[in-house]
């Protein structure tokens, strides 16, 4: 399950537990409740960035709040219905994934090379649904720092899908090898951006510059009202964790909630039939190499970055196959 799904589960426990009797206090419970799943640390988010988690508990406060527009209503009502809203929207959400994989397996042709930079679930669904009735060939990025790719690459591989994986810094080699490019995201900005897992951006651009087509495929959950115009603007966002060592259990959250509803959120199991093994382990990390430099010597390390709405063909998302410019009045109306 994705980590804004699992945080829309966790609202509407709250909601079924909560004992408001005006909407104000259920309001500042809430509200509680999401500042709570924020306190998650990367860590307890499986390596992501809180971009997704903020913007699906946004939505979804927009979305069952819409309740309050019903008149000649008492507050228990109002109250159950709001009850069914949120779980109807969590049930929409996680829903998602197949919807996207339906309108976008299309753009994938028989014959054709993919490059796929990271491990989706969104992407792993739409090219499983393409690989139903089309061959074609998959590029993987390693996918450093954790090394990703590499369960991708088994997974598609399993599956019977002519597989190859390359170094991060290779792109630039291969790209000429490449029809097209298909990557997931974090967070989908109001400028018609996106971010995601670091090394994106590079195969944006690289991608740009010899005329291949680049698609996103994400969930239209993870549309954000934020605005970034550089990399600087993300960067308090793309602070890395330290992926050597093992994930922290979420143990605490305001309100009571976050930590366990979460708990079953951040593995990277795809729903489609294919149950990857254990992550695989990266001998020799970013970290384990950086330490044996000289102390004077920065090192940076950076999880996410920030693609701009310039270098993205199309989104395929949950709501429509968008381009970047159509971003902003999705966000109007899904906030409306």
């Amino acid at each position: 399950m994705a980590v804004p799904v699992a945080a829309m589960n966790a609202l509407v426990l709250k909601l079924k537990d909560s004992k408001a009797n005006t909407w104000m206090h259920l309001e500042k419970e809430l509200r509680l409740a999401i500042d709570g799943l924020k306190t998650c640390s990367e860590d307890d988010l499986g390596g992501r960035s809180h971009i997704s988690l903020g913007s699906g508990c946004e939505l979804f406060m927009k979305y069952v709040t819409r309740a309050f527009n019903l008149e000649f209503m008492d507050f228990a009502s109002c109250k159950e219905e709001l009850l069914r809203r949120g779980e109807r929207f969590a049930d929409m959400s996680l829903n998602a994934r197949v919807k996207i994989a339906e309108l976008g397996h299309s753009f994938i042709q028989d014959d054709c090379t993919l490059l796929v930079h990271g491990v989706s679930r969104v992407v792993t669904g739409l090219i499983l649904k393409a690989a139903e009735s089309k061959h074609f060939n998959l590029i993987i990025t390693e996918s450093r720092p954790d090394a990703a790719g590499l369960e991708s690459a088994r997974i598609f591989s399993e599956r019977g899908i002519p597989t190859k994986v390359v170094l991060d810094a290779a792109v630039g080699a291969i790209m000429e090898e490449v029809d097209l490019c298909l990557v997931g995201a974090e967070g989908v900005m109001e400028n018609g951006g996106i971010v995601n897992k670091i090394g994106t951006y590079q195969i944006a651009l690289v991608a740009k510059a010899l005329q291949v087509p680049f698609y996103v495929a994400v969930e239209s959950y993870k549309f954000s009202r934020m605005y970034p115009l550089s990399q600087r603007d993300v960067g308090d966002l793309s602070k890395i964790p330290d992926f050597t060592a093992p994930a922290s259990a979420s143990s605490t959250a305001a309100a009571g909630v976050g930590a366990t509803c979460l708990s079953g959120a951040f593995n990277r199991t795809p729903s489609f039939g294919v149950v990857p093994s254990s992550p695989t382990k990266v001998k020799r990390s970013f970290s384990d190499l950086a330490s044996a430099l000289p102390a004077n010597v920065v090192v940076e390390q950076m999880s996410i970055d920030f693609t701009p709405a310039k270098c993205i063909t199309l989104l395929f998302t949950d709501i429509g196959v968008l381009t970047p410019a159509a971003v902003s009045d999705e966000l109007i109306r899904l906030y409306q």
